[in-house]
């Protein structure tokens, strides 16, 4: 009967890099890529330029507001 070898597993404090750091790349990529087709939504509706983006800012900030509230559980 064939045997295996056992495969040793790096701790998370010995990686080369973080998740983060692992993720990050794509997180960015994806948010101008969003950002990008949310912008577009709302010119071809007929928003201003300006209009457009403050709206995406203060949804931005919505979310992040909201997940604060999460995390200090208000």
């Amino acid at each position: 009967m064939p045997t295996v070898a056992a495969t040793p597993i790096t701790p998370p404090d010995q990686h080369v890099v973080t998740a983060r750091e692992a993720i990050e790349p794509l997180y960015e990529k994806l948010e101008l890529q969003t950002e990008s087709l949310v912008l577009s939504a709302a010119l071809e509706a007929g928003w201003s330029p300006d209009e457009a983006t403050e709206a995406l800012a203060a949804l931005r900030l919505q979310d992040a507001l909201s997940i604060l509230d999460e995390r200090t559980g208000q």
